[in-house]
């Protein structure tokens, strides 16, 4: 298997991807912020800045994009997201990674308490080439930023998950 940073990544790019994510949004005062995650592993371990993530999975053409997303949200963090309901919730469309993986996103209110979170985990030969395999968080943290914050810390294909946001909520 390539170096990548988890099994999913090293698929054959002639095969479409889609991924589902759910961004969780509040106001504190009257700041916006987003809950953005860090992936784990030890090739995203020295990443920050374009490295952050909405928390996101794959699925397959026939599951629905919004069961997925909810889904992996509570995988990646360890709890369920806020309740769905009322004007809270937005679908933000997909944008498209460099990958080419297609990324659907739902926004949805709410909050969560990022200092307990406990992620799923998958395994990596590491170091590399060593024939020992490893686990690691899927998520290794996760924290609120505000919009100005997430557009630095975002993978920038995601930005514009965030205009979104905030066009929604103007």
């Amino acid at each position: 298997m390539p170096l990548t940073c988890c099994a999913s990544c090293a698929r054959s790019p002639d095969v479409p991807r889609f991924s589902a994510g759910l961004l969780l949004y509040r106001t504190d005062g009257e700041e916006l912020e987003v809950l953005l995650v860090h992936p784990g592993g030890p090739f995203w371990a020295k990443k920050d800045e374009g490295a952050w993530s909405i928390p996101k999975g794959e699925h397959d053409e026939a599951e629905d994009p919004h069961a997925c997303a909810v889904r992996e949200f509570s995988e990646e963090l360890g709890a369920p997201p806020p309740a769905a309901g009322g004007a809270g919730d937005h679908d933000l469309g997909e944008v498209r990674l460099k990958s080419a993986k297609r990324v659907r996103a739902f926004a949805r209110a709410g909050t969560l308490d990022v200092e307990e979170i406990h992620s799923n985990t998958f395994e990596q030969e590491w170091p590399p080439r060593s024939g020992r395999m490893q686990a690691f968080p899927e998520v290794d943290r996760a924290g609120w930023f505000t919009v100005a914050e997430a557009r630095l810390k975002l993978n920038a294909a995601q930005v514009e998950l965030l205009d979104r946001l905030v066009a929604v909520l103007s």
